[in-house]
């Protein structure tokens, strides 16, 4: 375990602290890295997003701060600060920031 990883074990940390944003680009931050699965906190600055894409694990998406264009399987979600979805493996799905939003990804594996 990297120490950068090991100092976030054990404590209380606010999500939104986890990653900043940066005009232009998509920040991502790993918190954990296991077999069983990862969690990353993302920023991503107004106008960027990920293009469709498919994923063959379920994950778990959070808005902890504004809000989502969340598009799973030809179906687009305004998904807000606060709120959740949930992405099923094998669906295509895209993400995209009218303005800028963070969100914490978690990926199970098994």
């Amino acid at each position: 375990m990297t120490a950068e990883k090991e100092s976030l074990m054990a404590q209380a940390l606010g999500l939104s602290d986890l990653v900043s944003y940066q005009a232009g680009a998509v920040v991502s931050r790993t918190l954990l890295d296991k077999k069983a699965g990862t969690i990353t906190m993302f920023a991503f600055a107004e106008g960027e997003g990920l293009s469709e894409h498919t994923a063959p694990f379920d994950a778990f998406v959070q808005i902890i701060d504004g809000s989502a264009e969340i598009t799973v399987d030809g179906v687009m979600h305004m998904v807000h600060d606060g709120e959740m979805i949930i992405m099923p493996a094998n669906k295509p799905h895209a993400l995209r920031a009218a303005l800028q939003f963070k969100m914490l990804l978690v990926m199970i594996r098994s």
